[in-house]
């Protein structure tokens, strides 16, 4: 046999998108702001926010963008998780893989979803693990209550946008 025979095939990686946990203190302790998805894609389904990321866009920017866009919220303390979202189309061959990001946003911000979701609620961590739509955001949100939730995150993760 030679070389040729076993010529390996790597499956790309696209990192095209975000993903933002956004928690809410309400009596003393943090609630986990869950949209359901209108679109063909994962329709119905509990998800928290993400989406792409636009030209010239940094990934951060693209996290505030998208909280904006899909729930009306414009005040959030923006973090770096340190965790990505990962799944794998077998459709199209490639592993899709986001940054995940957390906010902390005021108890007194509304909600006003647009037309990418049908509905939201302030869940606590169990409920939001309940309810989530796919293998792998159970694994973020534990991640995100144990170091976002039950203690306060480390300063090295704090993003500071233009108006920070």
């Amino acid at each position: 046999m030679n070389g040729a025979e076993h010529a390996k095939q790597a499956v790309p990686f696209r990192c095209e998108g975000v993903a933002v946990v956004l928690l809410k203190k309400s009596f003393d302790q943090y609630r986990v702001l869950m949209l359901k998805r209108a679109g063909r894609i994962l329709h119905n389904e509990w998800c928290y926010v993400g989406g792409g990321i636009e030209k010239g866009e940094k990934a951060w920017e693209a996290a505030l963008r998208e909280v904006h866009e899909e729930t009306g919220i414009t005040k959030v303390r923006l973090y770096s998780a340190n965790q990505f979202e990962q799944y794998y189309s077998p459709k199209e061959e490639y592993i899709y893989t986001a940054p995940v990001f957390v906010g902390y946003v005021d108890e007194s911000q509304p909600v006003r979803l647009n037309h990418e979701h049908t509905e939201y609620q302030w869940m606590t961590f169990d409920e939001a693990n309940d309810n989530a739509a796919l293998p792998g955001i159970d694994d973020i949100l534990h991640f995100v209550e144990k170091h976002f939730a039950k203690k306060a995150p480390s300063k090295w993760l704090r993003i500071h946008g233009e108006n920070d």
